[in-house]
């Protein structure tokens, strides 16, 4: 370690005979480290679907003094939080075949997909997240956690001949498997946290905690004999990758050290979790889209928090999402439909209205981070909130200036309060080369990246 006060080899021969454990003296520290956090940084990527009113969006001026757009007024008390930029595309999204599946499955790839009807489906290439988890997932009981809201479809889409799998997922282990997504705040929150709960002995394990390969081995095999070569081989690849996964899970080592993270204000938050989500279980009808949301990313907070993961992701939906938002008030219709507004002034109210809605909830996951202290200072000061879409605006389908926001500042690699504005088509990918940078990750050339994103960086 290079200190700014060296200590000189006389001085250290000096102490050599006779050595003692001192305290840690930060005075001594380099002031690089010093401004920097020691608590692990944790990154999470929310995906919104349809785009965003593109005239509501994007704050007026660029630079520390910006105003918040109409969209993003809710994030008004988290401005010295906040990083928003602009002008960033998606390259291989750009294509006429299209609206929403090539720019919805490689939204963290940056890649072009491949245009399938079946299930030989391409990201192009592994998803950032996954990226992330490959390289320092081991450090935690959960490489990643990989949620959502709507369940993953299939078939075709008819009007655009691409599968339905495409728009069900952002999150990819290689360019041809998607991540499994969990939808269901019960089953998310017991995979992670069940044996805290007093009450709930770790023996009185639901059956679908067991192992997923000892539940469908007998198919497997049964499938097996169904298939050709090829695929036999994809089969057996693939259930070994699920075993090896559940290994790794199941690690008495790593359940052990999990525990050590569980304090007692994690444990009290634990079961007011678990009350929350049984009241959810036990008396939605219909519904409650805003509440089964806000459990989904409290999980995630806690996950953060207890330290069982550092990434993960989120869908709002998936993509052509026709989710009715008519729970909003002045809002009537799908989400899908309304984005399609052919600047009809009652569509583009209703398309805003359901914007701000996913601000909202983007908006407080960032203050439940903030509520949170760690070390010197909050757990979204050592995260990196990702939020964003994969188009622009619904109506025309552009993947040119995406709506992106950065909340909370990675340790203090990032630099936020403020609106950058960068030259118009400068790659998405850019922005995901710096964040592996960010995390340590050399020596991957990012999709179409051409460098990184110097503003950004602290």
């Amino acid at each position: 370690m290079m200190l700014h006060r060296p200590i000189t080899r006389r001085r250290a021969l000096r102490g050599i005979g006779a050595t003692i454990a001192l305290p840690f003296f930060e005075s001594l520290m380099p002031r690089s480290l010093r401004t920097r956090s020691l608590a692990p940084k944790r990154a999470a990527f929310l995906f919104m679907p349809n785009g965003v009113h593109p005239d509501k969006w994007t704050p007026d001026e660029a630079g520390t003094e910006f105003n918040f757009s109409p969209i993003m007024a809710p994030l008004s008390g988290l401005k010295e939080d906040l990083l928003v930029v602009s002008h960033l595309m998606n390259k291989n999204s750009d294509t006429r075949e299209d609206g929403h599946y090539t720019k919805t499955a490689n939204f963290l790839t940056s890649m072009r997909i491949q245009k399938t009807t079946g299930a030989n489906i391409n990201s192009g290439g592994v998803s950032l997240d996954q990226i992330l988890a490959q390289h320092h997932g081991h450090e935690t009981l959960f490489p990643s956690l990989v949620y959502g809201i709507d369940r993953i479809t299939s078939g075709v889409d008819k009007n655009v001949g691409f599968t339905r799998l495409y728009g069900s997922s952002i999150s990819w282990k290689s360019a041809t498997q998607p991540c499994s997504k969990e939808i269901e705040p019960r089953m998310a929150f017991d995979r992670l946290f069940q044996r805290f709960i007093p009450g709930r002995p770790e023996e009185e394990v639901p059956a679908w905690r067991k192992s997923v390969l000892d539940q469908v081995l007998e198919d497997a095999h049964s499938l097996k004999n169904d298939l050709g070569v090829e695929d036999q081989n994809k089969l057996a690849e693939y259930l070994e990758a699920i075993r090896s996964v559940e290994q790794r899970i199941e690690s008495r080592d790593r359940i052990e050290a999990f525990k050590d993270h569980i304090t007692p204000d994690i444990q009290k938050e634990i079961v007011s979790m678990d009350s929350r989500i049984q009241d959810f279980v036990e008396y939605k009808s219909g519904m409650d889209v805003t509440e089964k949301t806000r459990l989904m990313l409290d999980i995630i907070a806690l996950a953060f928090w207890s330290d069982a993961t550092r990434f993960a992701s989120f869908m709002f939906g998936n993509s052509v999402s026709n989710r009715n938002f008519s729970f909003l008030e002045g809002v009537s219709g799908n989400h899908h439909s309304i984005s399609h507004h052919k600047n009809d002034p009652r569509q583009l109210d209703q398309y805003e209205r359901i914007n701000r809605w996913h601000i909202e909830q983007y908006t407080y996951l960032l203050d439940r981070l903030k509520s949170i202290p760690e070390g010197d200072g909050t757990l979204l000061d050592h995260s990196l909130v990702l939020f964003g879409s994969g188009l622009r605006d619904g109506n025309r389908h552009s993947p040119v200036n995406l709506p992106i926001l950065l909340g909370g500042r990675a340790g203090g690699a990032l630099q936020t309060g403020m609106h950058v504005s960068f030259d118009p088509k400068t790659p998405l990918a850019n922005l995901y080369q710096s964040i592996l940078h960010i995390w340590g990750v050399e020596g991957i050339q990012f999709a179409d990246s051409t460098g990184l994103l110097n503003p950004i960086h602290a």
